[in-house]
C-alpha cells in the first residue's frame, strides 16, 4: 500500500491521520503537530501532566505471549516438520475493452488441498464486488470518504451509480475426474462452492473454471483505476480474477470480507494472457514470454540492451509514443500479451497506448538476471520525475536483495497512473505526479512490499503492521543508503520520526499496531500499521539487539517464512530465539499497547563526597514503557563518556542508581542523547551541575 513517508508521517494529515473519516464525531483534544517541512526541526509536544505509574510486573510478566500455538509451528517460531500449506495455480485468458473500460476473462484455478483435513466446500474472493453499490465495504465507508472511499460515492469509485462488481457467466468444477456445474453462493466479496464430495486430504486437487467480467472503476480504492492522459487512458488492473481464500493451520478458512483492508492469499503459479489494442504497451507480474509477438524488432533489441546495462535504456521514448511504427499492427488491431509468474500469491497488470517504457538490469547477489522497468506517460517524464523511476527501482531492489533476501521475480515494473501507491508481485502502481523524494519514497516502499507480504506471506487483512510496518522499517535503511544519502531525510529517525511518533502516542485515541485494520480508526492507520512498527523495529535494531544480532534474526525470519504464512507470534518467537533475548516486554509495550516512555535523571552524588572516587547517578523510569538507557556523562576535565544500561535495570522497579567512575566533578548527565527514543518528556532527561547549585 502507498507509503506514508516519514516526512509526511509527521504532518497531521498522515501521522495523526486525516480527520475526515471521523468528521461527524467530535474528537477529544489531543496534541496536534505543526506542518513539518523537511528542512525545519519539529517542535516537541508538551510533556503530559500525569503518567500512569510504572509496573515492572506487568511489563515483564513471564506468561505474556506464552500461548501454545498449533503443532505445525515450533515454539521457536519456525514451520514444524508437519507444517502444511495449500496451493492455488491460475490460468487466465483476459480481454480489455478499452472503450467500455471492461475486462472479460476466463480463469481456471487448480486448487491443491495439502492439509490433513477433508474439505467439503471451498471459499473464493470476489474482490470486485467491493465496488457494488450494495457491498459491505460501501456501507462501511464514512460519508466523508477517504483514501479507500470517495466523498462523491461511498463505494470507492469517483462516479455515482458505478456498475461495479464481478459478473459471473459460468462456474464449473472438476473433482475426482467428474466435471459439473458448481453449486455456489455469493455473499458480498466471497463465494462458497459446495462440493459434490469432499476434497481428500494430503494432495487432492480441484479445478474451478469461471467465466466472468467486470467494469474497471476510475478510482478503485487506490488499488486499481484509470487515468486519462493526452495520449490515451492508463488502465491499472488488480483484484481482477476470482482468488482462492486461504485455508490454513491456524484459523481454517479465512473469510473476512473485503471492506478496505488488504489481502491474504495462497501461493501458486500463474499463466495469463491479456488481449489488448495493438497500440497498447502492457506491463504485468512475472515474465513476458512472447515478446517477439508483441514488440517491434527495435524494442526487442533495446530490451536486450537494457538487460546488460546499469544505465536506464529507453525501450520506447517519449517522441515515439504517438508514432504508429512504435507498435506492431497485430491481428484485427489487437495483440495478446502472455505472462508467466511463478511462486507468487497474486498478479496485476497495466496497459495503455500512452506509455513511455524504459529499463535497466538489476544486479542480484546470486548473479541471477532481473530487469527494472518503468511505464509512464510523457507528462510524467523528466529528470526530477519518472525518468529516474527505473534507477529508483533498481537501487531499492538491489539494496534489499543484498541486505535481506534476494528478489525473486524476473522483472520489476513501476507504473505511473491513477493509483497513488499499491504493490503486487513484480509490479507496482505509483502516482503519475510523484517527483523527487516523493517518487523515490513511494517506489521504494511499494517494491519493499515484494519482501512483505509477497515473499513473506502474512495475513494483511488482520495484521497490516507485519507488512506495512516491516516495510516501513526496511525503507529507513534503503533511504539512508540511496545515492550517497540523496534522500536521507526520509530515514531521519532521530531528528523527525521520534518526534512525530510522540505526537501520536500522546493521543489517547490512537490504536496500537495489534489492531485489525477494519477496526482501526482511519485516521490512526498510518501510525498503527506503518510508523510505529517501522520505528519500533529500528529501535530493536539500534538500541536493543544491535545491528548484527537483529539483522541475523530478521533474515532468519524471512528465510523461515519465505512463501509461507507466519503469524505475529512466529515473528516474535523467531526474533527471541535467533536474537537470544526474551523480547516479550518490548512486544507488549510496543505492539499491543501505546504505553509512554519517560526516562529521567533525578540526582547525582559522589562517593564519600569526592568526585575522584566516583559518582552515583540516580535515574527513574516514570512511564509504563521501558527501554535500555543510554547516558552521556560529561566531566569538568572535558571528558565525555557514554554509558549503556540494559532494560533489565527496570525489572525490579522504576528507580535505578549506577556508579560512574568519575575523576572530576560532573557538569552534565543526559539520557537519550541522540533523541532516538520516544521519550515524552525530554525536559527531565538532562542534569546539569548548575541546576543543582554546584
Amino acid at each position: 500500500m502507498k507509503k506514508l513517508s516519514f516526512t509526511k508521517l509527521l504532518a497531521a494529515a498522515l501521522l495523526l491521520g486525516t480527520a475526515t473519516a471521523q468528521a461527524q464525531t467530535p474528537q477529544p483534544t489531543r496534541p496536534t503537530p505543526p506542518p513539518a517541512p523537511a528542512a525545519r526541526p519539529i517542535p516537541l509536544p508538551p510533556p503530559p501532566a500525569n503518567l500512569p505509574p510504572y509496573n515492572a510486573r506487568a511489563l515483564f510478566s513471564p506468561d505474556y505471549l506464552n500461548q501454545v500455538g498449533p503443532a505445525t509451528r515450533t515454539a521457536g517460531g519456525q514451520p514444524a516438520a508437519n507444517y502444511w500449506q495449500n496451493a492455488a495455480d491460475y490460468q487466465i485468458a483476459a480481454s480489455l475493452d478499452e472503450k467500455a473500460a471492461r475486462v472479460s476473462a476466463t480463469a481456471t484455478i487448480t486448487y491443491t488441498n495439502n492439509s490433513p483435513n477433508a474439505l467439503p466446500f471451498v471459499w473464493l474472493q470476489l474482490d470486485q464486488n467491493l465496488f457494488r453499490g450494495d457491498s459491505r465495504g460501501a456501507a462501511a465507508t464514512p460519508v466523508a470518504g477517504g483514501r479507500f472511499g470517495n466523498a462523491a460515492a461511498r463505494n470507492g469509485n469517483s462516479a455515482r451509480n458505478f456498475p461495479g462488481g464481478d459478473s459471473l457467466q459460468t462456474v464449473n468444477i472438476e473433482l475426482h475426474g467428474k466435471k459439473t456445474k458448481a453449486n455456489y453462493r455469493v455473499s458480498d466479496t466471497r463465494m462458497q462452492i459446495i462440493l459434490p464430495e469432499a476434497m481428500k486430504p494430503n494432495g487432492d486437487k480441484l479445478k474451478i473454471t469461471i467465466a466472468y467480467g467486470f467494469n474497471i472503476p476510475e478510482y478503485g480504492s487506490d488499488r486499481l483505476g484509470r487515468l486519462p492522459t493526452k495520449n490515451g487512458e492508463i488502465f491499472e488492473v488488480a483484484q481482477w480474477y476470482p482468488r482462492m481464500a486461504v485455508y490454513d493451520d491456524v484459523e481454517g478458512w479465512n473469510t473476512l470480507p473485503y471492506l478496505s483492508a488488504e489481502f491474504y492469499l495462497e501461493y501458486g503459479n500463474f499463466d495469463y494472457t491479456l488481449n489488448v489494442p495493438a497500440n497498447f504497451l502492457v506491463g504485468g507480474s512475472g515474465e513476458l514470454v512472447n515478446g517477439a509477438e508483441v514488440l517491434t524488432s527495435a524494442q526487442q533489441k533495446r530490451l536486450a540492451q537494457a538487460a546488460t546495462s546499469d544505465k536506464t535504456v529507453l525501450v520506447r521514448g517519449p517522441e515515439e509514443v504517438t508514432q504508429a511504427g512504435s507498435r506492431p499492427s497485430g491481428k484485427n488491431g489487437r495483440l495478446t500479451w502472455h505472462f508467466k509468474c511463478q511462486r507468487a500469491r497474486d498478479v496485476a497488470w497495466a496497459a495503455s497506448a500512452a506509455f513511455v517504457w524504459d529499463a535497466a538490469k538489476m544486479n542480484l547477489p546470486s548473479g541471477r538476471k532481473s530487469l527494472a522497468m518503468s511505464l509512464y506517460p510523457t507528462e510524467s517524464a523528466g529528470d526530477t520525475a519518472w525518468s529516474r523511476s527505473t534507477e529508483y527501482v533498481k537501487k531499492s531492489i538491489e539494496f534489499n536483495s543484498k541486505q535481506w533476501y534476494e528478489y525473486t521475480y524476473p522483472a520489476a515494473t513501476n507504473v505511473a497512473g491513477r493509483v497513488g501507491g499499491m504493490e503486487y508481485p513484480g509490479i507496482v502502481f505509483c502516482g503519475a505526479r510523484s517527483k523527487k523524494a516523493s517518487l523515490w519514497s513511494v517506489t521504494d516502499h511499494e517494491f519493499g512490499h515484494n519482501w512483505f507480504p509477497m515473499i513473506v506471506g502474512s495475513n494483511e487483512r488482520k495484521y497490516p503492521w507485519m507488512d506495512e510496518g516491516f516495510n516501513t522499517f526496511i525503507n529507513i535503511l534503503s533511504s539512508k543508503n540511496f545515492n550517497n544519502g540523496e534522500y536521507k531525510q526520509l530515514g531521519d529517525v532521530e531528528g523527525r520520526t521520534a518526534v512525530g511518533v510522540l505526537y501520536a502516542l500522546l493521543d489517547p485515541n490512537q490504536d496500537p499496531p495489534y489492531t485489525v485494520p477494519d477496526v482501526t480508526q482511519a485516521r490512526n492507520l498510518g501510525f498503527a500499521a506503518y510508523s510505529k512498527t517501522g520505528y519500533g523495529l529500528y529501535l530493536l535494531r539500534q538500541e536493543i539487539l544491535g545491528p548484527e544480532r537483529f539483522d541475523y534474526a530478521f533474515r532468519t525470519y524471512i528465510q523461515r517464512w519465505a512463501f509461507k504464512h507466519p503469524t505475529p507470534r512466529d515473528f516474535f518467537r523467531t526474533m527471541n530465539e535467533v536474537g537470544g533475548e526474551d523480547l516479550n516486554w518490548f512486544y507488549h509495550e510496543w505492539f499491543f499497547e501505546n504505553w509512554l516512555l519517560d526516562q529521567a535523571v533525578t540526582t547525582v552524588a559522589y562517593v564519600n563526597q569526592d568526585p575522584a572516587k566516583g559518582a552515583l547517578i540516580t535515574i527513574e523510569n516514570r512511564g509504563q514503557a521501558a527501554m535500555p538507557v543510554t547516558a552521556e556523562v560529561k566531566e569538568t576535565n572535558g571528558k565525555t563518556t557514554t554509558v549503556h544500561l540494559p532494560v533489565e535495570i527496570w525489572q525490579r522497579g522504576g528507580t535505578w542508581t549506577f556508579r560512574y567512575n568519575s575523576t572530576t566533578p560532573l557538569t552534565q548527565v543526559t539520557l537519550n542523547p541522540t533523541n532516538i527514543l520516544p521519550d515524552v518528556n525530554r525536559q527531565n532527561n538532562t542534569w546539569r551541575a548548575t541546576d543543582m547549585g554546584e
